[in-house]
């Protein structure tokens, strides 16, 4: 088995955040051999192509975090039938400057949970869209769409549910066989 470290963007900066709790789930259901590690963006600052010429150390620390981790998973709410402007935010910071796409050829994921019972499908579909321009090969099965009950996540990432427990293996087990089929390919500039 290899090991691997998968990074995750959790979509939302608000402390109650149930997609925090859901990757925190992640984090504490890792398959064997794999870390999960957070790559924050509450600090990243509104982008402008005024950065170009020279990036925050807060957007060149992001961007490295993509670069250091195997694969990316990507924890969104739905706002307004898409994706928060935060995480749209840090999207165009990983596509910058021009030519230097963080999410080329980078195995990704996409997950989200809400009280809806179809979670957070029409955000997933709308961040899908930009990973296909990025490049970014996304995982398609299972997809993720986590309906929130009450006290399904703890705090601490806990899951109270078997079932949705053993479906959060199964699609990080899924992801990582993603992410070797892509562990040699070489990326095209």
């Amino acid at each position: 088995m290899t090991d691997r470290t998968i990074g995750y963007i959790v979509g939302s900066i608000s402390s109650t955040s149930l997609n925090r709790r859901l990757a925190k789930a992640l984090e504490r259901l890792a398959p064997e051999g794999t870390t999960l590690v957070e790559i924050p963006i509450k600090d990243l600052p509104f982008y402008t192509p005024d950065f170009d010429g020279g990036f925050p150390e807060a957007a060149r620390d992001f961007k490295q975090a993509i670069d250091d981790v195997d694969g990316v998973v990507i924890v969104t709410p739905e706002y307004s039938r898409s994706i928060p402007g935060v995480l749209k935010n840090a999207l165009d910071w990983s596509a910058r400057p021009y030519g230097q796409m963080s999410f080329n050829g980078k195995p990704t994921a996409v997950i989200g949970t809400s009280q809806g019972g179809i979670a957070t499908a029409a955000a997933q579909q709308h961040l899908k869209a930009i990973l296909s321009h990025y490049n970014a090969p996304t995982l398609g099965q299972p997809e993720g769409y986590v309906q929130a009950t009450p006290g399904l996540f703890s705090e601490t990432g806990e899951v109270t549910n078997d079932q949705t427990a053993d479906f959060l293996v199964a699609y990080l087990q899924a992801f990582n066989a993603l992410i070797d089929r892509y562990a040699h390919v070489p990326v095209a500039a």
